[in-house]
């Protein structure tokens, strides 16, 4: 029998996207909800319950709901809300994060999709702070570059609205500068850190895409840190990874175009780079997809891996190639 997927909240922007992935996979009965009946209670927790795996792709009040709604079911929950991120008796869904993680995520009854720009950020720095390379009291600051499209659908109205005017924006617009961003809990507890990072994001005119940047000081990376050192850790824990790229760069290229956020869209790739500066400082970036890697993408691989499968399928199209 193939395992039965529901997803709860599939009109939505990441809803919509993972629905496209798993379009065609004949592995898996995708559950429907009519129009109609989208925001039934009654109607959620038949879907919900008759589900092997429910995906939530709804805001966190609604995502907690969902989980009450088919309480006594034994479904298995997969969220891309923040409502369980970095809740008790859920596994987090980033499966390069750590050894162990990609077990925990099989065997896993609930799973917390990673943010899209947590996700960046914790491939650069978790591996550095568990090699020592930078220190659990390390300073450290973000910048993050995203398309419209991470802010869900009333960002992508304001940024698509013609009388607002902002795709034809020469510049990235930053955002959320007065708040606490609601990705920095699960930042702060999945790299290492002892305290909460400087996060300044910042939103593009472009619909999809995405660049992280964490310079270094050499400061931070002791007498024995350096580029090299940086990228030879990275790249050790990335070793065999089909969706990580580890780039050493030595001489930084003058192309515009080098770190193109929009690089790997349509993708479930994540590329990151070491670039080193002549004062002994190190730069580090990250290019994903952030309707990928960042969220849909994520979770067809959280999903394929908590079914068994090979975590590639739907993701890879050499390996969907050589199954057809």
């Amino acid at each position: 029998m193939k395992p039965r997927i529901y997803i709860d909240g599939q009109a939505g922007t990441t809803g919509l996207s993972i629905r496209e992935r798993l379009a065609g996979r004949e592995d898996l009965e995708l559950l429907s909800i009519e129009e109609s009946r989208r925001k039934d209670p009654d109607a959620r927790r038949e879907l919900l319950s008759a589900a092997d795996v429910a995906i939530l792709c709804l805001p966190d009040a609604a995502s907690r709901e969902a989980v009450e709604l088919a309480e006594g079911a034994p479904t298995r929950f997969l969220d891309a809300s923040t409502a369980h991120r970095v809740a008790e008796g859920w596994v987090y869904g980033l499966p390069e994060l750590a050894p162990g993680q990609r077990d925990a995520i099989r065997a896993a009854r609930r799973v917390a999709n990673p943010g899209c720009y947590p996700t960046g950020v914790l491939l650069l720095l978790r591996p550095l702070l568990d090699s020592g390379v930078l220190g659990p009291d390390a300073p450290i600051c973000i910048h993050a570059l995203s398309g419209y499209s991470g802010g869900g659908r009333q960002m992508i109205e304001r940024w698509e609205s013609s009388a607002m005017g902002l795709t034809a924006l020469p510049f990235e617009a930053p955002y959320a500068l007065d708040r606490e961003h609601k990705h920095i809990a699960e930042t702060t507890r999945y790299s290492g850190l002892a305290a909460p990072p400087a996060f300044v994001p910042a939103v593009g005119p472009f619909y999809a895409g995405m660049r992280t940047e964490i310079p270094l000081h050499r400061a931070l990376l002791g007498e024995t840190g350096s580029a090299a050192r940086v990228a030879e850790v990275l790249a050790e824990r990335y070793r065999g990874e089909p969706f990580v790229r580890v780039e050493l760069i030595e001489k930084a290229s003058s192309d515009e175009r080098a770190f193109d956020p929009e690089r790997l869209n349509g993708t479930n790739r994540v590329d990151l780079a070491v670039i080193g500066n002549p004062l002994g400082h190190v730069l580090l970036i990250a290019l994903l997809d952030n309707l990928g890697k960042g969220a849909a993408g994520a979770a067809v691989q959280n999903l394929n891996l908590m079914l068994g499968f090979d975590e590639r399928l739907g993701l890879d199209p050499t390996l969907d190639a050589r199954a057809a």
